[in-house]
């Protein structure tokens, strides 16, 4: 309890407010929600920095979630609790091999997903989340466009099966999603026959292919919350069970598994990137400053004009 109150009074002193991924400790949730922050995913984090009248944004996250609340506020202090904390796609798309990869084909519209750095980002003619990806892209796909997709090939895969589009994939995956197994999956489903199957689309084709929802974390969320169902199989990172449980405190929730050729562990669905973010770092960025984001001014504007393209679309 102490420590959560020289948090929320260094938010104060600091005119700070707190943003928090899903997909962190539920510690983290509460106290973003219960100091006038907000639990969400990357995007919305960002643009919720955004239009808030703060002047510092602690985002607790990974870089890339930092990187793009600078992008949306670049006037403002952007904050993460660990500089370490990253994400495996953004890893898997280097900005010089990804822009050799862009020149080599430039009749290609390039659409990158939210989880890539601000270089990244700043390359693109759109970004997308996973929510709004099917929409873009068909939109684009309708236009005669072809696409250069990067960084998640599964919900690249997804994206181009559902739309039909010309798609030009990067080889970029999810640590976390990429290990779940479609036949452990089918035998946990045989045994609950009356779970709902609810997938984030960065899993394997095989495992999307089971699913009854597969969206966003805000539609997974969503999905617990107005389906009928009182079981629910989920195909994500564990910790969105626990907004899972505020929406929907009578539901039993699952964790789909991970076992099966190849995996290491039966179920282990949590990025260690985000395992990273914690209460102590939270109160030792805001009373040293470290670990703030610093983005070259024109990469931020050429990455904001790719996502303001994206919340144009959207509105």
């Amino acid at each position: 309890m102490q420590l959560r109150d020289s948090i929320k009074k260094a938010l104060k002193d600091n005119n700070a407010l707190l943003v928090a991924h899903y997909y962190v400790s539920a510690d983290l949730q509460i106290l973003a929600e219960e100091t006038g922050g907000v639990v969400s995913d990357s995007l919305e984090m960002a643009r919720f920095g955004q239009n808030c009248d703060a002047d510092t944004i602690v985002v607790a996250g990974v870089k890339f979630m930092g990187e793009t609340a600078k992008i949306l506020s670049p006037e403002k202090r952007v904050l993460v609790l660990d500089e370490a904390a990253t994400c495996s796609l953004d890893l898997s798309c280097p900005i010089d091999e990804f822009s050799l990869f862009c020149d080599a084909h430039p009749d290609h519209t390039v659409v990158v997903y939210a989880n890539t750095s601000a270089a990244v980002k700043a390359r693109a003619d759109w970004v997308v989340t996973s929510g709004s990806a099917l929409k873009v892209v068909k939109s684009l796909h309708e236009e005669g466009k072809k696409i250069l997709w990067a960084p998640d090939k599964h919900l690249g895969h997804y994206v181009g099966a559902e739309t039909g589009a010309d798609m030009l994939m990067w080889d970029g995956s999810c640590v976390v999603h990429e290990a779940f197994k479609a036949e452990g999956l089918e035998r946990l489903m045989q045994k609950l026959p009356d779970a709902a199957v609810l997938v984030h689309p960065e899993s394997p084709k095989e495992v999307v292919a089971l699913a009854d929802v597969v969206g966003s974390t805000t539609a997974l969320i969503n999905a617990v919350a107005t389906m009928d169902n009182d079981t629910f199989i989920v195909a994500t990172d564990n910790g969105i069970f626990h907004k899972m449980r505020e929406v929907a405190p009578g539901k039993k929730l699952i964790e789909a598994p991970t076992m099966g050729e190849g995996a290491d562990c039966e179920s282990c669905a949590h990025c260690d990137w985000m395992a990273m973010n914690s209460l102590e770092k939270c109160l030792s960025v805001l009373e040293t400053g470290n670990n703030e984001i610093t983005i070259d001014e024109e990469v931020i504007d050429k990455a904001k004009s790719s996502i303001h393209r994206l919340l144009e679309f959207t509105q």
